[in-house]
């Protein structure tokens, strides 16, 4: 089945020239007659088959970005101990109300920012079913940069933060293990980035998505 599948998606216009001409040499028809038939059943063939390879490249490149956001969605988002806003809650750890308010602050962010993710991650999986990849791909790849862009401020602050206030070193070095995971991500994302401009009009580029810093343990 899977065979016949690919002849008729791919093979239908060799082999219907081919019978053609053969068509035409038994009951010798004018050539004059048959080449133009030829000729618009192979320009037909070719404009399907350059579709047909968009498309299949459409898809792979919705798959790709579906597997970088439920990468994300599952290790730097929920209960994972990854999470920039796992590691936020050791402040709690600090006699520092300040650092306390902020940290409740990002709790609440991170219930709305964990929904949105979510919801994100549904809608990505009903939509590579229902194989509208032309329509989606341009609008999901806006969405997993937006949030990676928030996602990014809430580092950031981080980073700042234990730059001027001395944190524990158990923090500091879950932190820097969540560095070096989410820059791997960060590198991959940059890199679909560039694959999908080839299939794609993006208006985002691949230096957008930053890089989180490492910190010191040594203050």
């Amino acid at each position: 089945m899977y065979i016949l599948r690919i002849i008729l998606n791919w093979g239908w216009c060799p082999i219907l020239i081919t019978a053609l001409a053969v068509l035409g040499c038994i009951y010798q028809w004018s050539i004059w007659a048959v080449t133009p038939v030829l000729i618009v059943i192979l320009v037909i063939g070719l404009v399907v088959a350059v579709a047909g390879t968009k498309r299949k490249e459409l898809e792979l490149s919705l798959l790709r970005l579906r597997q970088l956001a439920g990468y994300f969605n599952r290790r730097f988002t929920g209960n994972s101990s990854l999470s920039i806003f796992a590691i936020i809650d050791s402040l709690f750890n600090i006699d520092n109300p300040k650092l306390w308010d902020w940290a409740r602050a990002c709790d609440i962010s991170q219930r709305i920012f964990n929904t949105w993710c979510d919801c994100f991650i549904g809608r990505v999986e009903s939509d590579i079913r229902a194989g509208r990849f032309d329509v989606y791909l341009r609008t999901y790849l806006n969405e997993l940069w937006l949030i990676n862009s928030h996602y990014y401020e809430f580092v950031e602050q981080f980073y700042e933060i234990a730059e001027k206030v001395e944190i524990p070193p158990e923090a500091i070095d879950q932190y820097n293990r969540f560095v070096i995971e989410y820059n791997a991500f960060a590198q991959d994302f940059r890199d679909n980035i560039s694959e999908l401009t080839k299939v794609a009009r993006t208006e985002i580029e691949p230096p957008s998505v930053k890089f989180a810093k490492e910190l010191s343990v040594a203050k």
